[in-house]
């Protein structure tokens, strides 16, 4: 029982980490941010940007 606890207690945390992660990311436009790179870089890569 006790380790069921535990193992509970974990998945609430984190799932309550995950929200709050994506939470954070998505109301300050991380992802655009990231993806812009990510193209910027791949461009570079192949010669292009």
């Amino acid at each position: 029982m006790n380790r069921l606890k535990e193992h509970r207690t974990a998945l609430v945390l984190l799932a309550v980490s995950l929200v709050f992660l994506l939470t954070g990311t998505l109301l300050r436009g991380e992802h655009e941010v990231v993806l812009e790179k990510a193209i910027r870089i791949c461009l570079e890569c192949i010669g292009i940007g």
